[in-house]
């Protein structure tokens, strides 16, 4: 039986042709996944070749970042985004799980459900009638090494340094990740970028584009 299209926490049985074309499957799970901070490109991905891993694509990611116009999903450690990565379009929603207090506390994790959708500026559009406000556009580059079943993601952002964000389907798998690297378990962190941005005294709501060419601040 394929899996149960949701809209907004709503489960759809029928859809009409046109929506269909937008919304095509979505998952609903724990996002499982770490980053460690400030890495050493080339050491880690002389340690990425040595253990077998398989660099699979380096690609421009890019995104619009909603919200309600009172920025009630913000208040409560979530958000919803459309990305672009570059062989598809995704519509998520997230949410930090026991969010800490302060930006450098890990959270519990990460709630994520996930939509493969058709079009990025149609999706963008769609969030838009429906009465959700854009916080900010934003770039990142993503470069992606697989081992085995887990996801070793070189993330590089705009007013950041490189991180590098270990994936897997579950904690195991992440802890094997972080032993195949030599890492210091100690150093993971369990935050969104929006967290890391603010280690860096960064906040994202200030901007209303965040890419390597400009950054444009929002009116006030």
């Amino acid at each position: 039986m394929p899996p149960k299209l949701m809209i907004f926490g709503r489960p759809q049985t029928k859809l009409s042709r046109s929506a269909a074309s937008l919304f095509c499957y979505t998952t609903s799970m724990e996002e499982i996944e770490v980053k460690f901070l400030n890495i050493d490109i080339a050491a880690i991905e002389a340690k990425l070749k040595a253990i077998g891993a398989k660099k699979v694509f380096n690609r421009l990611y890019r995104r619009k970042v909603y919200d309600y116009p009172d920025l009630r999903l913000n208040q409560a450690g979530a958000w919803v985004r459309v990305r672009d990565e570059g062989d598809k379009v995704t519509l998520g929603f997230k949410q930090r799980k026991e969010a800490g207090k302060d930006a450098g506390k890990n959270d519990a994790g990460m709630d994520e459900v996930e939509l493969t959708v058709g079009d990025f500026d149609k999706t963008a559009q769609f969030l838009e009638k429906i009465g959700l406000v854009q916080k900010f556009y934003e770039e990142n580059r993503r470069i992606r090494w697989l081992k085995d079943d887990i996801e070793f993601d070189i993330d590089h952002w705009p007013m950041l340094k490189p991180y590098l964000e270990i994936e897997a389907s579950n904690w195991e798998d992440i802890d094997r990740g972080i032993a195949l690297l030599d890492l210091d378990p100690k150093d993971k962190k369990i935050f969104s970028t929006f967290q890391v941005y603010q280690l860096e005294g960064i906040n994202e709501l200030e901007y209303d584009i965040i890419t390597f060419e400009k950054t444009i601040k929002k009116k006030t």
